[in-house]
């Protein structure tokens, strides 16, 4: 199984990360979610929503950024959140 590298980087929003990855999330487009029900076709933004506090998932090329309630904690949700992309992105 190939090791997939996430690296992390903040965005002007301190409510939104962006999880840089060193494979594509999606080949083409981009994919908004903001409700689980609406990430339904999404197994990695379904997973991601799974966590409490998550608003938002935006998956574009090589990247998913993540927005999160102001009451939630990246120091909570940001190692999951890595474990979740790393667990479904490794092939």
């Amino acid at each position: 199984m190939a090791k997939v590298s996430v690296d992390i980087q903040p965005t002007p929003n301190p409510n939104a990360l962006k999880f840089n990855l060193s494979v594509k999330v999606l080949e083409q487009g981009s994919k908004s979610y903001t409700s689980k029900e609406a990430a339904a076709e999404s197994p990695i933004a379904k997973r991601i929503f799974e966590l409490e506090g998550v608003t938002s998932v935006f998956l574009l090329g090589n990247f998913v950024t993540v927005n999160k309630a102001s009451s939630a904690s990246w120091s909570d949700l940001a190692p999951e959140i890595v474990e979740i992309l790393e667990a479904e992105l490794g092939s």
